[in-house]
């Protein structure tokens, strides 16, 4: 029985027939397609280096301008792919200037993302509904939920371990008492991993897998999700993340499962924010 049989994640034969079952078979014709898409693109991964280099208010700046500029072209661009994909790019300017602009409420950090990422899951909410995409194309599905669980947490673990590796200390919890591992997971689990993963993989990567292809959309949504890491300063930080972008976003594109990968991802971030930090 190989890998795949054993996760059950299908094979790339598999993906192809599913994937053109789900989405449409071939991509759309679209004129000048790389010039509409590679703009955004672009203009977003400045804004993430820039924050990357330290300067994080010309960042937000440029978040901002890409955040008015695809707002206005969605009202001129006429064709609805373009106008889709542009909504779909538009969540991740926002992700960042909310995160950054929003007020503190609490001085532990881990409390103040419930504001943030409560307050995500509005346009995250209008843009999946926008996108017209089926509850099946967007993940939104609980099979195989019991074989899911026990393996997002080993490879939460493992790629938790591996960030841990690369950034050091990060723990946003003081100590390991079940009250906060409970909080933390919760938080992360339920709430801020639902969030991102229905950002990059439930809308955006599905949207470009319409316009695109497949493998195209999964190399430009993993580069953007690891820039989109860009505050810790790591250029390794955001390798890493781009190749945990990439396994994750493979994952999806063969399991459809927004469960799965938002608990593989949930558990990465309960393991490297509180779990290894603390135990070692």
């Amino acid at each position: 029985m190989g890998a795949f049989e054993i996760y059950n994640v299908e094979t790339p034969e598999g993906i192809k027939t599913k994937m053109s079952e789900n989405l449409k078979e071939k991509t759309p014709e679209i004129e000048n397609k790389w010039v509409y898409l590679g703009i955004p693109i672009v203009a977003i991964a400045l804004a993430e280096l820039m924050i990357y280099s330290g300067r994080k208010l010309p960042g937000m700046e440029i978040h901002a301008l890409v955040l008015l500029g695809l707002s206005f072209s969605i009202i001129y661009i006429k064709n609805k792919d373009i106008q889709k994909t542009y909504q779909s790019f538009l969540l991740l300017p926002i992700l960042r200037l909310v995160d950054f602009s929003m007020p503190l409420f609490y001085e532990e950090k881990l409390y103040n993302l419930i504001f943030i990422y409560c307050l995500l899951a509005i346009p995250v909410s209008i843009a999946a509904i926008n996108q017209e995409f089926t509850p099946a194309q967007l993940g939104i599905t609980f099979k195989k939920i019991g074989i899911y669980i026990p393996l997002s947490i080993f490879m939460g673990l493992l790629l938790g371990a591996g960030e841990y590796i690369i950034v050091g200390k990060n723990p946003l919890i003081q100590d390991l008492s079940i009250l906060n591992i409970i909080n933390l997971t919760i938080i992360m689990v339920f709430l801020v991993s639902p969030i991102e993963e229905m950002i990059f993989r439930s809308v955006l990567q599905t949207r470009l897998e319409i316009v695109l292809g497949g493998r195209e959309a999964l190399i430009v949504t993993s580069i953007l999700f690891g820039l989109m890491h860009s505050g810790y300063g790591s250029i390794y930080e955001i390798f890493y993340i781009t190749l945990v972008g990439a396994v994750i976003g493979y994952l999806y594109y063969g399991t459809r499962s927004l469960p799965l990968v938002a608990l593989i991802h949930g558990f990465m971030n309960v393991f490297f924010f509180g779990i290894i930090p603390l135990l070692l």
